[in-house]
């Protein structure tokens, strides 16, 4: 996520390594890099030059101090000016009213059917809200169908009536049944439509009159970049949406949409989406994105979504198994799915600081963890319970069963012996750096 922009900001903050102080000929060439950065993340120029202007009037006159060198103070103005950019701190969704609507608008092909099953998702796990969602694309012939999918994958009901063809009249209808139904909030998923195309501008108009949403949010697939922000302001200029959500930001690499679209339309960015799954979709939080952007990491972020797969029961039974030296393979696997369950693993270590850079170019995706789940599910309860049964022989059948060799097998049950000596001697924490030295895959 962001890499060319960190890339260039990384070029640009260079200028100032080693300098003793901020002067008006440093300054201005760092402006100069971080402008250029802008423009080839595809920001508008205009909001490139404001928002560098604003840099540079913070940086013009400013005293270092002994423990700051120029570029951390250069890094820090950058930040803050990043952070007001994307709006300063993240906005709420308003769910307030009995039930509370939620209607979904933005550009075909934009993800607003995956982002309403996500939000349906995010509404019941997160918010403990009873969400219906509301199938009103009547003219993409799978819509109904792929929103019934995704209802079905969380549990969440999805109300559709495939004989009506007016968007408006289901909306109305769906709001009803969600009150006889006991549902608090209702999610109103629409079509995509174009700026340019009236008729349907006006039905996203009639359907947002009639229906008065507590929340309308837009929509927009980040990769897009400036023509995003120019989509956002003819749909807010109609319709006046609420807030944004900026969908496949794993894909994007350069973060024009993140820095411009809050600024243009002076509309929050409320949501962040990336990839399919239904669990990946993050409340936006400038100050974090900035940190991200910057390669600073988001280590709230990280803590938060393993505090959402902490289990206080289990980490003191696992605690007192690591001190009586009884960890065994069972316990690991357990606690790699408890890892797996916090997300992508890529994304996941590029929240910590200092990390993001290292692993930009290294393939880590979902099945990092195959090859020793493949290892530890191939042995007999009896073996994952008591790990000094696996002699010889055993070692043998593991690596057919597995697919492995036998010294890919040895490798690992010493890495696995080695680490838990090592918990057991200095305690999980220390032990951590032993796991990120072992092979994940191949």
């Amino acid at each position: 996520m962001f890499e060319n922009l960190q890339d260039r900001l990384d070029v640009a903050f260079k200028n100032l390594k080693g300098e003793g102080k901020i002067t008006e000929l440093n300054v201005a060439a760092t402006i100069k890099e971080i402008r250029k950065a802008l423009v080839e993340a595809d920001v508008n120029y205009a909001i490139a030059k404001k928002f560098t202007d604003n840099v540079k009037d913070k940086a013009s006159g400013q005293n270092v101090l002994t423990s700051v060198s120029p570029g951390q103070l250069m890094v820090k103005i950058v930040q803050d000016e990043l952070t007001a950019f994307m709006g300063g701190t993240s906005s709420e969704l308003n769910i307030k009213g009995n039930p509370a609507v939620v209607l979904i608008s933005g550009l075909q092909g934009s993800g607003k059917t995956t982002f309403s099953g996500k939000l349906a998702n995010h509404i019941k796990n997160k918010l403990n809200r009873n969400p219906l969602l509301v199938a009103c694309d009547v003219y993409r012939p799978a819509a109904i169908e792929q929103l019934r999918v995704l209802g079905e994958q969380i549990k969440v009901e999805v109300y559709s009536e495939i004989e009506n063809k007016n968007p408006v009249s289901i909306a109305q209808n769906a709001i009803a049944y969600a009150k006889s139904k006991g549902y608090n909030v209702v999610i109103v998923d629409t079509a995509g439509r174009l700026a340019v195309d009236e008729a349907m501008m006006a039905e996203i108009h009639q359907i947002k009159t009639t229906i008065k949403p507590e929340e309308t949010l837009f929509v927009v697939d980040s990769m897009t970049g400036q023509d995003a922000v120019n989509t956002a302001k003819a749909f807010n200029d109609r319709i006046n949406f609420d807030g944004i959500v900026l969908t496949k930001l794993d894909g994007d690499t350069r973060g024009g949409a993140a820095l411009s679209i809050k600024y243009t339309v002076d509309k929050p960015i409320k949501f962040v989406s990336r990839g399919e799954k239904l669990d990946t979709l993050e409340v936006f939080f400038p100050d974090r994105m900035a940190q991200r952007i910057l390669g600073m990491g988001d280590i709230v972020s990280f803590v938060e979504k393993a505090q959402e797969n902490y289990d206080a029961k289990e980490a003191a039974k696992m605690q007192s198994k690591i001190m009586k030296n009884q960890f065994d393979f069972e316990d690991f696997l357990s606690q790699l799915n408890q890892i797996k369950k916090m997300g992508n693993m890529k994304d996941l270590l590029g929240m910590l600081p200092g990390m993001g850079k290292a692993v930009k170019d290294i393939d880590i995706n979902d099945d990092s963890f195959k090859k020793i789940e493949a290892i530890i599910l191939s042995m007999t309860p009896k073996e994952r319970k008591n790990p000094d049964l696996l002699n010889g022989v055993r070692r043998q059948r593991l690596a057919g069963g597995s697919g492995n060799t036998v010294q890919e097998i040895n490798q690992f049950i010493k890495q696995f012996d080695e680490m838990r000596k090592m918990m057991k001697k200095f305690g999980t924490m220390n032990a951590a750096g032993k796991l990120k030295g072992m092979k994940f895959g191949k």
